[in-house]
């Protein structure tokens, strides 16, 4: 079951221990998918109304497999003050063709028609390869509050192609692969959304900074040592149950067990995840 009063306290967190001011709800991390429609309203309303005054924005994920519920998703987010949405490509009955996802994405996107829109971008979970590049041409006419991709993805090529059409830059682009996040900076890439930073926020903020300081020596460091994090657990099997259970050890708020089929990480896992990351010597802050 959803655990609401903790929310609360997990912004809280946030703000005041990893310096991240910017959530993306009911997304992966967030096991979006696996919620029922109620569910995913009530932490839409949780996390709008608990950041308020605290957090910059709350971008709520509203895509579903169903376009009827995405577009009652979709309203709910702009009733409730979202700063904005985002929509991942269907992935049942997926569409073939630039021109169907773009048909699916306007139709929710009309639903909230002063919101900023995003496209979400994750074909390793949604198995919708169609090049973000290709997508671009021409969206602003069909989808007019079309803001950005959450671009989840390792094609390099793909994201460059995007930032190098967008040289008016009418479309940020937030990248979703934590461990290759300082190779998107150098291409372009204006922020990131991912599930490290509920626990390396700090880290990966002092990465930015040096980024944009042009310290690339600081900034690989940091870079590789999430990186050392990531690939040490990846090994071990991870997946959104350890990083819930990462996140419970490191932050105190218990983010409880993932919903079925997802098993919740082993307590091996959990011992070995917990000495790694406190064995890592980080630059001084």
């Amino acid at each position: 079951q959803i655990n609401l009063p903790v929310i609360r306290q997990y912004v809280d967190y946030l703000v005041s221990k990893q310096n991240v001011k910017n959530i993306f709800v009911n997304g992966t991390t967030g096991e979006g998918l696996a919620l029922s429609v109620q569910e995913r309203k009530q932490l839409a309303e949780e996390w709008v109304c608990q950041g308020k005054d605290k957090l910059d924005h709350v971008i709520i994920h509203v895509g579903a497999l169903s376009l009827p519920e995405s577009q009652e998703l979709a309203r709910h987010a702009a009733a409730v003050g979202a700063s904005g949405i985002a929509v991942i490509a269907p992935f049942f009955f997926k569409p073939t063709n630039k021109d169907e996802l773009i048909a699916f994405l306007r139709e929710v996107a009309a639903e909230a028609p002063a919101v900023p829109f995003y496209y979400y971008h994750i074909p390793p979970l949604t198995g919708v390869k169609i090049r973000v590049e290709e997508l671009l041409d021409g969206i602003k006419e069909q989808i007019p509050t079309f803001q950005g991709v959450k671009f989840s993805d390792t094609d390099l090529l793909d994201l460059a192609q995007c930032i190098n059409k967008n040289s008016r830059e009418e479309f940020v682009f937030l990248y979703g692969v934590d461990e290759q996040l300082l190779s998107a900076l150098a291409i372009g890439a204006d922020g990131a959304v991912g599930s490290t930073y509920n626990y390396l926020g700090r880290k990966n903020n002092m990465m930015l900074q040096a980024f944009a300081q042009h310290d690339i020596s600081l900034a690989r460091k940091y870079q590789f040592l999430t990186g050392e994090f990531l690939n040490f657990v990846i090994k071990l099997g991870f997946g959104v149950a350890q990083t819930k259970a990462v996140m419970t050890f490191v932050s105190g708020i218990p983010m409880g067990p993932p919903r079925f089929p997802l098993a919740k990480a082993s307590e091996e896992f959990i011992t070995k995840a917990k000495a790694k990351l406190n064995s890592i010597v980080w630059p001084a802050d």
